[in-house]
Order: C-alpha cells, then sequence, then structure tokens
C-alpha cells in the first residue's frame, strides 16, 4: 500500500468520525464533461435570477483555480434525515433540511476538523473547506468520488441510504488515492418526475432552476408569479417532493446529528400561527435555522401567497 492510500483510508476514517455518513475521494483535475452542461443550462436561463450561477464559470469546472496545487477533491456526505413527521398534512411544510440548525455551520465545523486532523497527522497540507457557498460543482464531485450517482430529480442517490444529505468538499494540495464513479440505478422510474408539480425536472437528470419550488420559496427575491396559485402543497420553504417519492428513499436513516433535531419553534407553528408571525418571534424562533435565508419578509411573502 503506498502512501496515498494510506493517508486516504486514515481521512476516511476521520470523517466517519466526525459523522459523515460516506467520503470519497477524486483527482482535483478540470470538469470537461460539465463544462458543455453548464455553459448550455446558463445559456437557456434554466438559473432563473440565481445570477451568481453565472459567476466564476472557470471555478466551478477547475479546483486548481480555488486552491494553489489541488490535487485532490475530499467529497463527504452528511445525513440530515428526520423521518418522524414535524408537520401535519395541511400545515404548512418547511424542507426538511431546514429543521434543525443552519447546516452551513454545522458541517462547516465539521469539515475545519477534517481540515485540521489532516495538517496535524499527514503534515504541511494547504486547503480549502466548502459547503454550498462557493462556486464548486458538488454534485459531479460526489459522483466522480463515487458516493451516488445523480438521479433523475438532479439528487446524489446513494444506493444504500438514499438522498437526504449534505454534499460538502475538502479541496487540498495533497495527493490521495482516488475512488471510482458507481453506475446509475435510476432504471426506468421516473416517480420524481411525475411528482413534480411545478414540471421543473424537463429532463432526467436535468432540473430547471427557475421552476423548482425551492427556488420560488427561497431564492427568488421578487413576488411569485400568480400564475403558479394552487401549484404545490403548502410549501414555505423549500420542498421535499422528488426526494420524499424517490424509492431509493426507503433505505434512508435517521440522523444522529443533534443539531439536526427538528427546532421546537415549529411546535408552535400552526398556519394561523405561520401568518401572524411577528419578525421579532421569527428571529428569536429560527435565528440559527436556514430559515433566515429568505429573511422575514421572504417568508411572509411565502406564507401570504399559499393562504391568501
Amino acid at each position: 500500500m503506498n502512501l496515498s492510500e494510506k493517508n486516504s483510508i486514515l481521512i476516511k476514517a476521520e470523517a466517519k468520525r466526525l459523522g459523515f455518513a460516506f467520503c470519497g475521494v477524486s483527482k482535483a483535475d478540470f470538469l470537461e464533461e460539465e463544462a458543455p452542461r453548464l455553459e448550455q443550462w446558463l445559456k437557456e436561463n434554466r438559473n432563473g435570477k440565481m445570477g451568481y450561477m453565472e459567476n466564476h464559470f472557470d471555478k466551478r469546472l477547475d479546483p486548481r483555480l480555488l486552491v494553489d496545487g489541488a490535487k485532490s477533491v475530499i467529497s463527504m456526505l452528511y445525513n440530515y434525515h428526520n423521518p418522524s413527521p414535524v408537520f401535519g398534512s395541511n400545515q404548512l411544510k418547511v424542507s426538511q433540511y431546514a429543521y434543525g440548525e443552519d447546516y452551513h455551520e454545522v458541517v462547516k465545523d465539521k469539515l475545519k476538523e477534517l481540515l485540521f486532523f489532516i495538517q496535524t497527522e499527514i503534515g504541511d497540507v494547504n486547503g480549502r473547506a466548502f459547503v454550498d457557498s462557493a462556486p464548486v460543482l458538488e454534485k459531479a464531485w460526489a459522483q466522480k468520488s463515487g458516493l451516488g450517482w445523480l438521479g433523475k430529480n438532479g439528487n446524489i442517490i446513494h444506493k444504500g441510504a438514499g438522498s437526504y444529505f449534505f454534499l460538502s468538499e475538502l479541496i487540498l494540495d495533497l495527493e490521495l488515492a482516488a475512488d471510482t464513479p458507481v453506475t446509475d440505478h435510476c432504471g426506468t422510474c421516473t416517480a420524481c418526475i411525475d411528482a413534480c408539480p411545478t414540471e421543473a425536472i424537463y429532463e432526467p437528470n436535468k432540473v430547471d432552476g427557475s421552476k423548482c419550488i425551492s427556488y420560488f420559496t427561497i431564492e427568488l427575491k421578487d413576488a411569485i408569479p400568480e400564475e403558479l396559485k394552487g401549484k404545490w402543497a403548502n410549501w414555505i420553504f423549500g420542498c421535499d417532493i422528488c426526494m420524499d417519492v424517490c424509492p431509493w428513499n426507503k433505505f434512508a436513516k435517521a440522523t444522529k446529528e443533534p443539531r439536526f433535531e427538528p427546532n421546537k419553534g415549529f411546535e408552535l407553528m400552526n398556519s394561523s400561527n405561520w401568518q401572524d408571525i411577528s419578525e421579532e418571534l421569527f428571529t428569536e424562533l429560527f435565528k440559527k435555522s436556514p430559515l433566515k435565508r429568505s429573511k422575514y419578509n421572504g417568508l411572509k411573502r411565502n406564507i401570504d401567497f399559499l393562504i391568501n
């Protein structure tokens, strides 16, 4: 066993200890296959008003532009699944990923620990940690690292554990033994495509970001188009429809991360309370929550759109 293989094993063991469900490695190189796909997706305006997706095009495709001398991309999956119902069938609903504390903070803390471990145990290693907050094509790297395949709904699916995961990466100037991609196991299933109420999945594996419920409830800062009234079922922040219907998620296990336990504030929130929530109460209840991303005014807009 050579040094790059030993170091890969060492890092994966520490990632597991820190709570990451799966960890894989790929060579830090130009994403040749993804380049034309990203270019076409942007050209077709599938990003809607998410203008930031057009920024740093080269960096999204080449990790060596993010970390000098980058040699390896370590990709990780962190489980956030909470299978117990938090909202009743007729209640206003929030996506599972936003039940607990902001994942950016939780997962970033873990990544920093892992990077410190690598620098302590292996030596002079330069690297950066990423959690959905920089120009990194996370799903492409997760695929290359063997963590799963890209489902028809555009999410990474792990054969034994489903898709309720946060993706994250360490990009390092350290040579590591790379893993190999896994095969696609969606087959002829179209459950996610059939279930999407806004027809955001316009082709298998291709999602129109400008039609997704998560886009309307989080990313879009303007008024929600009136023609979408009645198009989705009570989602006020994010959407889980395409994942909830995915057959592979029957293998999903509950998260063991205490910081992802459902926010106690949700227990107070029936539809009437959501409608009457004040900015002060919103700030108090959800100060550590991903909900703060939409801000109070954005959440109120979503609630009013569904109720009025």
